[in-house]
């Protein structure tokens, strides 16, 4: 049998989805304070590259951090580090769906690797990268 940590094993996935509004676009600004133009402000953001407002890749990033600590590996999971790359901008409007599947499994220090990967609703990567975690026991 291969490597385990409280039963998952090599290719468990799961994910969250989540239509991203307008509401969480400026929640997150002001929690963060990040009001980049490119966030908040249609007209500043229609002359950037984008050509129009789009949701912060971090505010994005987050879902990753729902699926962690919900479901897989799911409570009592740390989150010990992530790698990212943004591939493609994500709209007011876009649904994410947030997967992560593992991929390395450290029983010894009781740590996992999953690879994170968030697609839009025409199934374009927008975000991907491996997440490192410390698993719970139980």
């Amino acid at each position: 049998m291969g490597k385990t940590i409280n039963k998952l094993k090599i290719g468990d996935k799961d994910y969250f989805e989540k239509t991203i509004t307008e509401t969480d676009v400026y929640l997150y600004a002001g929690i963060t304070g990040d009001f980049n133009p490119a966030h908040i402000n249609q007209v500043a953001s229609e002359k950037t590259m984008f050509k129009g407002r789009i949701a912060h890749g971090m505010l994005t990033a987050g879902l990753i951090s729902a699926v962690l600590g919900t479901k897989l590996p799911g409570p009592g999971t740390i989150y010990l580090g992530q790698e990212l790359k943004f591939t493609k901008p994500v709209r007011i409007g876009d649904t994410i769906k947030a997967e992560v599947e593992v991929v390395e499994i450290i029983p010894e220090k009781n740590r996992v690797k999953l690879k994170t990967i968030c697609t839009n609703q025409n199934d374009e990567v927008v975000l991907e990268g491996v997440a490192t975690v410390l698993a719970p026991k139980e």
